[in-house]
């Protein structure tokens, strides 16, 4: 875990993802929408991809992409991102995390 744990800690908003991931592509979009700038790490292009995925896996991610830290807190996955954004909650966590300004 100490790899994931490493890059998340190196901006408010981090996206694990992949290329060719059509929910991935929304969810990025969806939180750059917000104003929200994350650095995403794309495993199918990353050189220590397939040692990032199985980290993410091993800390419950299933499937392992998207996958989502706000404020170096893992969110989670797709089903996550959008329940939070349908309450209205992300927007308030992203600000939290100093990833947005109002």
């Amino acid at each position: 875990m100490a790899m994931v744990t490493s890059l998340v800690n190196e901006r408010p908003v981090v996206i694990f993802s992949k290329s060719s991931c059509c929910m991935c592509h929304t969810i990025k979009t969806l939180i750059c929408n917000f104003g929200a700038n994350p650095i995403v790490y794309e495993l199918d292009e990353h050189p220590q991809g397939k040692q990032l995925e199985k980290e993410l896996r091993g800390l419950g991610c299933k499937p392992s992409v998207p996958v989502v830290f706000i404020g170096e807190e893992l969110i989670g996955g797709a089903n996550e991102i959008m329940s939070l954004h349908l309450k209205g909650q992300l927007v308030q966590l992203l600000l939290k995390a100093n990833a947005i300004w109002v």
